[in-house]
């Protein structure tokens, strides 16, 4: 395994590590503001995060111009800072992402209201199994091993979501899996722009358009008070700078070049995460049924991740 692989997993596990311990404070930020308040908070601080790196990045171009300009070469850092920001496939990336983030976002923290933090991580999870099957409408073959991967995980989410005896998918449960759905939609859009724009720029954009959307809803749905807000400026302030500012960019810059099945399977750690810090700070606990779910389900997202034989025949071919 050279560097670079070992460098770009290290980015996407600090990214997991995150993401799970972001269970938390989405939760207890529940209490005190609502949903659509909480994200159009922790994705505006998460792009004004990035704005002071975006701006080290342009004071390097301008120094690069002003050493150009000495040696008698055309002074190009403006024109090129500019053309950064107007290049159209990252502005399209940006808001495609936005508003994928932005669904999948206020789903999840919706769904966060009416379930515990571990359900969440694990059925948040599930877009491990999803974006490959999903593949299947990208031209992307998807053979038996990922169908078995589905029901397994069908079978994990059937006894996650048991309770008093019988079957019950709770209100929670739902909002969170359509949440998985949407960030699968949102791994294969990153996967498509990462490697032909740049990731903090894309990442800022993404940032702002979720952000302005989260407050048309927030303004609409409900009654946001600066007093709550103020309330909740812990979970927001860490959803904010790390969650978003941090762990998003760090998931957009660290799939670049990488096997997206190889990344989603490191992604997939925020569910272990997330339960290991409901139970060490929440006191979260899952009975023996929904920790035999919590397993299926991540075994399925195991067995969908496994190397393929007949693919490492082909590449050594």
């Amino acid at each position: 395994m050279n560097r670079f692989v070992i460098r770009q997993s290290a980015l996407l596990l600090l990214t997991a590590v995150i993401w799970g311990v972001a269970f938390v404070a989405q939760s207890v930020g529940m209490e005190y503001i609502g949903p659509f308040t909480f994200n159009a908070a922790r994705n505006l601080i998460g792009a004004l995060v990035l704005l002071p790196y975006i701006a080290l990045q342009g004071r390097g171009v301008k120094k690069k111009a002003g050493a150009d300009s000495a040696a008698g070469q055309p002074c190009r850092g403006r024109e090129e800072r500019t053309a950064a920001w107007r290049d159209k496939t990252l502005i399209t990336g940006g808001i495609c992402c936005g508003v994928l983030l932005f669904v999948a976002g206020n789903l999840q923290q919706i769904g966060i209201l009416y379930t515990t933090v571990g359900k969440a991580g694990f059925i948040t999870a599930m877009y491990i199994v999803l974006v490959p099957a999903l593949g299947i409408f990208l031209k992307r073959r998807a053979g038996l091993r990922i169908w078995i991967a589905v029901m397994i995980a069908v079978g994990g989410l059937y006894l996650l979501c048991m309770t008093g005896g019988g079957f019950s998918v709770q209100k929670g449960d739902l909002f969170v899996l359509a949440c998985a759905f949407a960030f699968s939609f949102h791994i294969l859009t990153i996967d498509y722009f990462a490697p032909r724009v740049d990731g903090v720029r894309m990442a800022c954009i993404q940032f702002f358009v979720c952000a302005l959307l989260s407050a048309v809803c927030m303004f609409v749905f409900e009654k946001p008070e600066l007093q709550q807000l103020l309330a909740a400026w812990l979970p927001v302030l860490y959803a904010g700078v790390l969650s978003c500012g941090v762990a998003y960019t760090l998931q957009i810059v660290g799939q670049r070049g990488m096997d997206p099945t190889v990344a989603s399977l490191i992604l997939s750690l925020e569910s272990v995460i997330s339960v290991i810090a409901g139970w060490l700070i929440l006191g979260q606990e899952l009975s023996m049924r929904e920790r035999l779910g919590c397993v299926l389900m991540f075994a399925a997202i195991v067995l969908v991740q496994l190397p393929q034989k007949r693919a490492q025949k082909e590449r050594t071919a």
